[in-house]
């Protein structure tokens, strides 16, 4: 990771679960982290005093499903932070409930979030990735098993979230064709289930964490194994499961 070093990284949905792990450990290994969420405050709160970071933290306020927020933010970042090299893309949200049940606006919200929020932070990442074509870079999606098949855990109905993973491993895939030739890799990491305060937030029965998961942590070291790989090897895949996952695939 030493190659690393002050190279500028960006973080979506940081400011809480696996984002804020993934921000803190890129800081650990001294990469200067723009952390993007709606929740700045938080962000500030949980890393201005973050005393094992090596690199800068900066925060910004963003919400990914909005096109403006997100050229604004990126603008932002070029001119006040410098080139961004890493790009994580990990903002992602789901709400229980079958799919006659749920509202539009639900839809909308989720499938801005989790697929077209990945699609409007990358479009301006690459515009400044591409315009320093000298430069190593990676882009890696934060997806989910549920991009593959879709999976049940407990009686909980996923509604539209695996129909946004799924989309989302469709991007990764014409993403890493497009820039073939180029020193920008791609990754698609998906994990199965984690522990996080979103679940609870979002009205999960709490009784789901009694199944067997993940922390927050696990999808950060796998982040921080994907970009320190050489830069002649790109892991366009990596699904990460808790040992004894009794998600029934559909």
């Amino acid at each position: 990771m030493e190659r690393w070093n002050n190279k500028v990284a960006v973080v979506t949905g940081a400011s809480a679960g696996i984002g804020l792990e993934i921000t803190k450990t890129l800081l650990r290994h001294g990469l200067n982290v723009v952390g993007l969420a709606r929740r700045k405050e938080k962000m500030e709160k949980e890393l201005n005093n973050f005393n094992d970071a090596k690199g800068k933290f900066y925060a910004h306020q963003c919400d990914v499903a909005n096109e403006n927020d997100v050229k604004s933010a990126f603008e932002w970042i070029k001119k006040n932070v410098g080139t961004i090299q890493v790009l994580v893309n990990n903002a992602g949200l789901g709400f229980p409930g079958s799919i006659a049940d749920i509202t539009n606006e639900t839809v909308k919200t989720i499938v801005g979030v989790n697929l077209l929020g990945v699609i409007w932070c990358t479009k301006e990442a690459l515009k400044i990735m591409k315009g320093e074509s000298q430069l190593e870079s990676i882009i890696i999606n934060i997806n989910s098993i549920e991009g593959h098949r879709v999976y049940k855990f407990l009686d909980l109905d996923v509604n539209v979230y695996p129909a946004t993973k799924h989309g989302v491993t469709g991007f990764s895939e014409s993403l890493r064709s497009e820039l073939m030739g180029q020193k920008i890799r791609v990754t698609n990491l998906c994990p199965g289930l984690v522990k996080t305060d979103i679940a609870g937030a979002n009205g999960i029965d709490q009784g789901i964490w009694s199944e067997p998961h993940i922390q927050s942590k696990d999808i950060a070291d796998a982040v921080t194994y994907v970009i320190g790989a050489p830069s002649n090897v790109q892991i366009t895949e990596l699904i990460i499961r808790p040992l004894g996952e009794r998600a029934v695939a559909y």
